[in-house]
């Protein structure tokens, strides 16, 4: 049995341990409240834009622009991962590694490159024998940042040097749901998705439509990836306000139960001690 001082050294490790983890819920939690209002800010103006998308393109063929092409037979894929820069976030960072694994393997024979966001990613696939086209640390969720990687992947298609772009990050659905989805970025798909509750309006378009398209695919594209960035952020910001509200109730246990341990251990050296004074005093008796 480790020894009554043994004990109180850890009981005050463990304690200082959980005003840590107590405080980076805190920190957590207010960030969420942020980040959460921010991701579902953006849905409703992602959504606009996708059925204005589909109304502009809905007669449109792939030569209508290069975004639109789809390749019959794709041979180059890039994977647009995003991760997190820092760790303390529970199992965020490790589902969405097991799908890109997964994504990785369902590949065969096609060439497949990475853009890589987050510090955790980097470092994950650094060690493994892939090709990271581009990588990115320090995340920010902005549209800067949005239209730096839309611009990128969007002029690697568009000239044909990767046929099809998939993105892959953590959506935010609660506090304690967030879920790894994977989605095709390349191509636009023009269909697809949940149908509209209304018929799609006529619009009078000025000016013509290859032009609006020109503006219109572009500007979809660092949408979804601005939405993907928001909803990565909530999720991580949650998935680490879960994980430290779990490590602070597991350091509560663990400190009741060490608590229990020294009171044993100090009860057994009362109890010794008890034992030797009176042994010595019978040995003074005799």
């Amino acid at each position: 049995m480790p020894s009554l001082k043994a004990i109180r050294k850890r009981i005050s490790s463990v304690r200082n341990t959980q005003k840590i983890t107590k405080a980076m819920k805190m920190v957590s939690a207010a960030k969420l409240r942020r980040a959460q209002d921010a991701a579902l800010a953006a849905r409703p103006y992602a959504d606009k834009l996708r059925e204005l998308l589909r109304s502009v393109a809905s007669s449109a063929t792939d030569e209508a622009h290069p975004l639109l092409r789809v390749a019959e037979a794709p041979e180059r894929v890039r994977l647009v991962v995003l991760t997190s820069d820092r760790g303390l976030c529970g199992a965020y960072n490790s589902a969405l590694l097991r799908q890109a694994e997964a994504f990785l393997r369902g590949q065969g024979a096609r060439e497949s490159s990475f853009t890589i966001l987050g510090r955790k990613g980097v470092e994950y696939f650094r060690r493994r024998s892939v090709t990271i086209a581009a990588r990115h640390v320090q995340i920010v969720p902005s549209m800067a940042l949005a239209r730096e990687i839309g611009a990128a992947v969007s002029a690697e298609f568009a000239e044909g040097r990767v046929d099809r772009v998939e993105l892959l990050y953590s959506a935010f659905r609660s506090v304690l749901s967030q879920v790894p989805t994977l989605e095709t970025l390349l191509p636009v798909a023009v269909e697809g998705g949940e149908e509209p509750k209304a018929p799609p309006l006529e619009h009078v378009m000025e000016p013509d439509r290859p032009t609006l398209l020109g503006r219109l695919l572009p500007q979809y594209v660092e949408v979804r990836i601005y939405r993907a960035l928001l909803e990565a952020a909530a999720s991580e910001h949650a998935a680490r306000m879960t994980a430290m509200d779990s490590a602070t109730s597991n350091a509560g246990k663990m400190i009741l139960s060490l608590t229990l341990a020294m009171n044993r251990a100090r009860q057994a050296a009362i109890t010794k001690e008890l034992m030797e004074i009176v042994s010595g005093a019978e040995a003074l008796k005799g």
